[in-house]
């Protein structure tokens, strides 16, 4: 791309090779009432991929001209005529969405909603029609699948999110295609969620699943959506998009238990039908939420602290600057040593039941009056304190916070 008049295509790997046709679940009884429901109101309800749409008049008289024509149909089609056009129909939709006929089931999959890339770590996440792909992009002109996944709660694997140091990845399932209301207390919360997943010598570790724990109403298109990584240090920490449901921030430090800190949700845009709407992303970016309101435009949020997160956390993220964001190009955040990431990692060993509270005012306190006094003769004093009681689980954290007071005494 250093000429980009000259771009062109320099290789084209089979990412997919030797992939089977993954599980399919079924539908649910929520999905067959709402056919039923759509049947009795006259509309045509079509499933791809698991996926239920009610068809709007306007597309189907689209794609029912196109089949006439090319079947040569001319004049009033026949009820065996239209029958045969219904049986049809769900390819052709098929065809559009993802390149194939659905219906032919043996077949693996053959392309990716979403991959992210992540070069400062040499990999790529693919959410990928029926799988999640692993993918070795040190080589960018030669990707290598290096691991896949399947899952049979999984609808539609869309989008794909590694945490900061690469140790981790999310995969987003979007059942229902994003207008329909997953996110009923009837719905599995582990459908039209995220899997979490342990990265360990390229391969994949399933962990477990998170759904936002709210309750939408029927009138809420709900499902898992994009998002992206927020930089607070020490911890991983996502934003989410879930159509209707809202924005999630969620904490996946422990990825077999992760836990919303913190939401933001406008509530239906309807109480009498389903109109489609709601963030259709969020994405944090020096310092702000930026989320796509479908229905309702551009909200731009900002953290506030809360029980899960403080101001000191809030502050080191926001240190972290970048030039720009691209979402399907994954940034490595990097903190530079400020006052706000040093008083950040003490909270977070706050939280420590190993950390004795002598200590940690200890800590604050010395960091206080080197702030305050600008004595920083005082942060190396504390770093070998630091130094020295840098043992047992909290010995990463420890260390960290001592080379952050190192820096800041070094000016």
């Amino acid at each position: 791309m250093d000429n980009p008049k000259e771009a062109r295509i320099v290789s084209s790997p089979n990412i997919f090779e030797g992939l089977p046709a993954p599980p399919r679940r079924g539908l649910t009884e929520n999905d067959e009432q709402f056919i039923q429901d759509m049947n009795d109101l006259g509309l045509f309800v079509v499933d791809v991929f698991e996926m239920q749409f009610a068809l709007p008049d306007v597309f189907y008289d689209a794609f029912l001209g196109g089949y006439l024509a090319m079947n040569n149909i001319v004049g009033e089609p026949s009820s065996d005529q239209i029958e045969a056009f219904k049986q049809a129909l769900p390819g052709m939709i098929g065809s559009v969405l993802g390149g194939r006929d659905p219906v032919l089931s043996e077949m693996g999959p053959n392309q990716c909603h979403d991959i992210t890339l992540y070069p400062e770590i040499g990999l790529a996440a693919g959410a990928c029609e029926g799988y999640g792909i692993l993918l070795d992009i040190t080589d960018p002109a030669s990707p290598v699948r290096v691991d896949e996944i399947a899952d049979i709660n999984f609808s539609y694997w869309h989008n794909a999110t590694f945490n900061n140091d690469g140790s981790k990845v999310i995969f987003g399932d979007e059942w229902g295609g994003g207008t329909g209301p997953k996110c009923r207390d009837t719905d599995p919360a582990e459908w039209g969620a995220n899997a979490l997943f342990t990265i360990k010598d390229n391969a994949l570790s399933f962990d477990t699943y998170y759904k936002i724990p709210s309750v939408s109403t029927v009138y809420e298109n709900c499902v898992s959506h994009n998002g992206s990584m927020i930089p607070v240090p020490g911890r991983d920490i996502m934003v989410q998009a879930w159509y209707q449901g809202g924005i999630s921030v969620f904490d996946w430090t422990d990825s077999n238990s992760p836990t919303e800190i913190a939401f933001f949700d406008r509530g239906p845009i309807s109480s009498e039908e389903l109109l489609v709407g709601g963030s259709w992303s969020a994405y944090w970016y020096n310092g702000h939420i930026y989320s796509s309101e479908i229905a309702r435009g551009l909200d731009v949020l900002q953290l506030s602290p809360n029980p899960f997160l403080t101001q000191n956390e809030i502050d080191a993220a926001n240190t972290v600057k970048l030039k720009y964001k691209n979402a399907q190009g994954q940034p490595m955040y990097k903190w530079p040593a400020s006052f706000a990431l040093a008083k950040a990692y003490v909270d977070q060993l706050d939280r420590d039941p190993e950390m004795s509270q002598e200590m940690i005012q200890q800590l604050r306190d010395g960091i206080y009056t080197a702030e305050m006094s600008g004595n920083m003769d005082v942060l190396m004093d504390l770093a070998g304190t630091v130094n020295a009681n840098a043992s047992g689980a909290h010995a990463d954290k420890m260390n960290k916070l001592a080379s952050t007071l190192q820096y800041l005494a070094q000016g």
